[in-house]
């Protein structure tokens, strides 16, 4: 699947369904079953390899999880792969280097974090033929920073982050991650923007959801509020995602008690 068809399913209103997803083997099992975009998250950090944040995960490993997860989902699904933490903050030209191996590895997009200050690379990388998807809101590669809770509450935050959003369309990004935000503020961004946003922990306006697979298999000893386990009475693995996809185009998920 490529970018226009992708965009054009959004702004025909269609729910876009997302997972992170890192192998070969559910790669097509996320395929076989209605998911519309993979995202090869950095999150692989904590859900494969054990660690207690994403910032371990190197840009080697994303490619390796890149080119497995592409080549299970064989064209039936549009791949988005995370720029790991330290390959794309330095400069434009690095951004572009390491996007550059991962689109070689078969993603049909990357995805970096932060606002204002990488403007310069959304607009480096997009007039060079690498799609953006661009990420506000609770920015797992600054942890350290900011902490695992919900961004953008107040207001002179959540107006940065309005503002950031309009920015980062402008710079060329073709989507948006809005993460752990108040839900009014996420529908306001989704109104304003003419590119997709996709929502985690930010509400049901957003035109996309997307979960950690392992927060909807149940796998999480401790999963954040907005993680529903769709494993719940599904019986078998392809129930699961069946059901989180049609919850998804349906606006039946995410509910209240997921959003914030």
């Amino acid at each position: 699947m490529y970018l226009p068809q992708l965009l054009a399913r959004a702004e025909k209103g269609e729910k876009l369904s997302v997972l992170t997803c890192y192998d070969a083997s559910f790669a097509r099992l996320l395929v076989e079953n209605g998911v519309d975009v993979l995202l090869v998250g950095d999150s692989l950090g904590m859900t494969v390899q054990g660690h207690t944040s994403t910032l371990p995960v190197t840009l080697e490993q994303m490619i390796y999880h890149t080119d497995a997860v592409v080549r299970g989902a064989a064209g039936g699904a549009f791949v988005v792969a995370d720029l790991p933490f330290g390959s794309y903050q330095k400069s434009p030209q690095q951004a572009f280097d390491a996007a550059a191996r991962l689109m070689a590895a078969g993603a049909n997009m990357v995805k970096l974090e932060g606002g204002a200050i990488m403007l310069e690379s959304v607009r480096f990388l997009t007039q060079r033929g690498i799609p953006v998807c661009a990420h506000l809101g609770l920015l797992p590669q600054s942890v350290n920073v900011t902490g695992y809770r919900t961004q953008a509450r107040d207001t002179s935050a959540a107006n940065q982050l309005l503002q950031d959003a309009g920015d980062l369309e402008s710079a060329g990004a073709q989507m948006l991650v809005l993460e752990s935000i108040p839900s009014v503020l996420a529908e306001e961004v989704t109104q304003r923007l003419r590119i997709p946003s996709i929502g985690i922990g930010a509400g049901p306006h957003c035109n996309a959801q997307v979960l950690v697979l392992q927060d909807l298999l149940g796998l999480t000893p401790k999963p954040p509020r907005f993680a529903k386990n769709f494993m719940t009475g599904a019986g078998d693995l392809a129930a699961a995602i069946r059901a989180y996809v049609a919850a998804v185009k349906s606006g039946e998920f995410p509910a209240p008690e997921h959003t914030f």
